[in-house]
């Protein structure tokens, strides 16, 4: 089992429940933060000694205070941790269910866990330490389930980015100069008005709202 774990946590009720979890697995050091930046450091400094942490659990949001943060979310902590420290394991542990960040952090940043908190959260946390410790990736089942349906995993970045914009109010010439403005390709308004049409009759929807509707159920935006 894991020897060393820092928990990267800002409310103090889960993360004793974090740290009595841990505690029952028979791991002997636990430390805990609540910053980013403040985990950062830690795991810098505990590389440097020669001792470094076995295990990140962290979550993506933190409430925002005085102190400034160079890491302003779990987000950015896991990004350069994994491209400076990619042997380091790190679980997220967050009520964040949107598929498209989910999959990135799973699939571009490589995190070894995703836990969704919810009624079984900690014990979802438990089977992902154990799955994780035995080299697998762990994704509670319920966003498994949603990233495995076929209407989740056919949709790409510039489709999130417009169905987004959609969902603004933006109109379709608005998007278009929006692509080219950002070097989104391609940005014609005769492929966005394809492309919506396409995901239109691949979602099933009878308009524009009632797929934005139809994607913000499915957590994709």
């Amino acid at each position: 089992m894991f020897k060393k774990v820092l928990i990267s946590e800002d409310i103090d009720s889960i993360g004793e429940g974090l740290v009595n979890l841990l505690e029952r697995l028979c791991i002997k050091h636990i430390e805990q933060v609540k910053y980013s930046d403040d985990a950062y450091l830690k795991i810098k400094r505990a590389i440097k000694d020669e001792e470094p942490f076995d295990l990140l659990i962290t979550d993506l949001s933190f409430m925002e205070d005085h102190r400034e943060q160079k890491y302003q979310c779990g987000e950015d902590l896991i990004h350069v941790l994994k491209e400076e420290h990619p042997e380091l394991k790190i679980i997220v542990n967050s009520v964040e269910d949107k598929l498209q960040k989910v999959r990135m952090l799973l699939n571009d940043y490589k995190v070894d866990g995703y836990v969704n908190k919810g009624r079984n959260g900690l014990k979802e946390l438990e089977d992902a330490i154990n799955t994780v410790y035995s080299q697998f990736q762990y994704i509670s089942p319920k966003l498994k389930r949603a990233l495995n349906n076929k209407k989740a995993v056919e949709i790409e970045d510039s489709d999130i980015e417009m169905l987004r914009l959609l969902s603004l109010g933006r109109s379709q010439a608005y998007i278009s100069k929006h692509f080219e403005d950002n070097g989104i390709a391609p940005s014609s308004l005769s492929s966005i008005e394809k492309r919506l049409n396409k995901l239109r009759i691949h979602f099933k929807a009878a308009n524009a709202i009632h797929l934005v509707s139809i994607v913000k159920d499915l957590g994709l935006i």
